[in-house]
């Protein structure tokens, strides 16, 4: 049990952007376009008639997907991504409200107009044209051509909205070479030195945002202290550069000079719940089940997941490697709760109960003679908000 699980307060996301719609449709033109198979076919732009028919707005339901949001009002999956600036691996959430109208009522239609009629402001160094396939997007053609997206969409007069479609012409600006990396390169090196942290938005990935700002995804994750298993959701900062001075502290969780507070979900207020109960029918003062509190925090965020460092389980991240129980039983919440104030049934494993003393160590101190975690000076960092949780919940 070496490291803690990456918290996720918000919302569990739906599911991603491009998983097939969940319910069967004998609609041959929305089955066609969710295979692919739109390549094959002349190019077509959205029905505009009928878009405009369709309610402007879409409010995200446990369970929807992008595509059969699409297929249910008749739209293009490409098309409700683009209005929605989502990418075919964003995740959609419930609650969320989608656009299902084109910016301004234009849609691809408008964008193909002005790509074809306006007299965009063209680079001097226009080299080649692009003809648009199906399951484009403007990032990739830019990726594949070696140029900025910004540079692609004002070569042909297109917003940051612009529906590109399967036959559409791009003209497509030379690329800048007199640097290592090119024009793309030059710009991502501008972004990330730049912005110093960003606030999620809806549709956000962790590769979405890493490639915007220049960096890696491990990168990205290493200055949040995230796993590669982390949600992150819409209203959440993420750190995006770290100062020289700060390099050395890796995460919050270990800058002693604040402490950590969070307003607990229902699953996570009901896991305090049930940590509090336990300790009270054992017989623990408020200290003993703060510092549980705490360290569920700290270990898993206060959820009860199947998955962690190695081998780890459940609220506590218990190992069963170390002895603390068996996999099934480290996710039942009761046995694992039991097991960080009394240890394992046979033994193997101490529990706060059982450490000599407990009650004049320091708060983080007692924590990690339980745990033995790499990363000792987190419970503090949560001693206030637990005796908040203690007070509300208790």
């Amino acid at each position: 049990m070496t490291g803690a699980v990456a918290l996720a307060l918000g919302a569990t996301p739906v599911v991603a952007a491009d998983q097939a719609p969940e319910r069967p449709t004998t609609d041959r033109r929305g089955l066609d376009r969710a295979l692919g198979t739109i390549a094959n076919r002349p190019a077509e732009t959205p029905d505009v008639a009928h878009t405009a028919r369709t309610s402007p707005t879409y409010v995200v339901r446990a369970g929807d997907t992008v595509t059969g949001i699409a297929i249910r009002h008749g739209l293009r999956t490409v098309d409700v991504l683009t209005w929605n600036d989502l990418s075919w691996s964003s995740t959609i959430f419930p609650g969320q409200e989608l656009t299902l109208r084109p910016p301004s009522g234009g849609g691809a239609v408008a964008a193909a107009a002005t790509s074809e009629s306006a007299t965009p402001a063209r680079s001097a160094r226009a080299a080649s044209s692009y003809t648009v396939r199906a399951g484009d997007t403007l990032w990739a053609i830019a990726q594949e051509q070696g140029v900025s997206v910004a540079a692609l969409t004002s070569a042909n007069a297109l917003g940051r909205s612009a529906v590109i479609f399967p036959g559409q012409r791009l003209d497509v600006p030379g690329a800048e070479t007199s640097a290592p990396g090119g024009t793309v390169a030059a710009e991502r090196g501008e972004a990330s030195s730049s912005a110093q942290s960003h606030t999620v938005r809806a549709g956000d990935t962790l590769w979405s945002i890493a490639r915007d700002a220049g960096l890696t995804v491990g990168a990205l994750l290493d200055l949040n202290d995230l796993t590669s298993a982390a949600i992150i959701y819409p209203g959440q900062d993420l750190v995006l550069t770290a100062p020289p001075e700060a390099r050395e502290t890796t995460s919050i969780y270990d800058n002693p000079d604040h402490d950590l507070s969070a307003t607990l979900t229902a699953p996570q207020a009901e896991n305090a719940a049930l940590i509090i109960g336990i300790g009270r029918e054992l017989g623990v003062g408020d200290r003993g089940i703060a510092i549980a509190l705490a360290t569920a925090m700290v270990e898993s965020g206060l959820r009860n997941v199947d998955y962690g460092d190695r081998d780890s389980r459940g609220l506590f991240q218990q190992r069963p490697s170390a002895g603390w129980g068996a996999a099934d039983q480290l996710v039942d919440r009761g046995y694992a709760t039991r097991a960080f104030f009394t240890g394992a049934p046979d033994g193997s494993t101490r529990g706060l109960l059982d450490l000599a003393g407990w009650q004049d160590m320091g708060f983080g101190e007692a924590a990690q003679a339980v745990q033995i975690s790499a990363h000792p000076g987190r419970y503090d960092r949560w001693r206030v908000a637990a005796y908040g949780w203690l007070a509300q919940h208790g």
